[in-house]
């Protein structure tokens, strides 16, 4: 079914795409994936549509941190907030100033900013007794033992692809300034906000914040974010074309179209583990229900496509 391109979309960009399993992480890296990214996102930003994007951060926190636990005999660690901001800040500059590159070759004027952004969380979420979040390296069982034992890290077995450092993940409840983010978005600017789901912070009896040592799933802080700015169609950028039942398996079967419904069924039937493909299966549910009408889940470069409804899968309100 051909869709027509809507007037407001938010596009969340999994962190894997800015920082690729196997990349090194270097500077000259990061830039020329942005400009990659910016390339296949140039297509949207010049139709003009309020645009808001996300990104994740989970590879670059991990490697800061690692960082950070190397060099402790010379320099204080940060907390994982810090670090969670600081991450949001280098990647966003990347991907702006990325953007803003592909619009100006092209003569467009548009601009990308990037508003840093924290994100409220419940102090008592069972999430921080139960780190599930992986972030960093992938590491050896052994590497992941020795790394347990010296730094106190939680290491857990991710997806047959070895072991990593795992966080905890609380789920957003607000957005901080989210009234800026709208107000940015409705001048025509581009807005990068939400990177790496959110500084993760707590608001205390005054209303006062402080900061508390988690990551927050992207995708969560992207439908919670899309659902109080009123935005009814929201992408999951990820690295395969279209999500899967029985993945990996002879009877694998794409999904091109499916409601609302149909997803919570096949979710609750198993087909979306925790490790790949659940998380972003849980924010598409808890957009819809919050009010949005239609979640794309596709590659980077089929944006375009993905929007018109050619390619990727499409869960839908059941009232769609």
């Amino acid at each position: 079914m051909r869709e027509e391109i809507p007037d407001r979309l938010i596009i969340a960009i999994g962190g894997n795409a800015m920082h690729p399993e196997g990349s090194r992480g270097s500077a000259q890296e990061q830039k020329q994936i942005a400009a990659d990214t910016a390339r296949s996102l140039l297509p949207v930003m010049e139709l003009g549509t309020e645009l808001v994007i996300t990104h994740g951060n989970g590879p670059v926190v991990g490697k800061m941190l690692l960082r950070h636990a190397i060099a402790r005999g010379r320099v204080e660690p940060m907390p994982l907030d810090i670090c969670v901001a600081h991450s949001q800040g280098g990647i966003a500059y990347l991907l702006m100033q990325a953007l803003e590159n592909a619009l100006r070759a092209k003569g467009n004027p548009r601009h990308v900013v990037c508003l840093l952004t924290q994100v409220e969380v419940d102090p008592n979420d069972p999430a921080f007794q139960n780190p599930t979040k992986p972030i960093g390296y992938f590491y050896t069982e052994e590497e992941a033992g020795a790394l347990s034992a010296e730094m106190g890290w939680n290491m857990r077995e991710d997806s047959g692809r070895g072991w990593r450092h795992v966080v905890p993940s609380p789920l957003p409840k607000h957005i901080v300034d989210i009234s800026l983010i709208q107000t940015v978005a409705n001048s025509g600017s581009v807005v990068i906000a939400g990177g790496g789901g959110g500084v993760p912070v707590v608001r205390e009896g005054r209303g006062q914040r402080r900061g508390v040592e988690a990551v927050i799933d992207k995708d969560r802080t992207t439908a919670l974010m899309a659902n109080v700015l009123g935005i009814k169609d929201m992408i999951i950028l990820t690295a395969v074309s279209r999500v899967a039942i029985n993945y990996g398996k002879p009877d694998q079967r794409n999904l091109d179209r499916v409601s609302l419904s149909d997803i919570r069924r096949l979710h609750a039937e198993g087909h979306f583990p925790p490790g790949s493909m659940g998380p972003k299966i849980d924010a598409a549910i808890q957009f819809l229900e919050g009010g949005g009408r239609r979640v794309m889940i596709g590659r980077l470069e089929e944006a375009i496509p993905m929007l018109r409804g050619e390619t990727g899968t499409h869960i839908m309100a059941d009232d769609a």
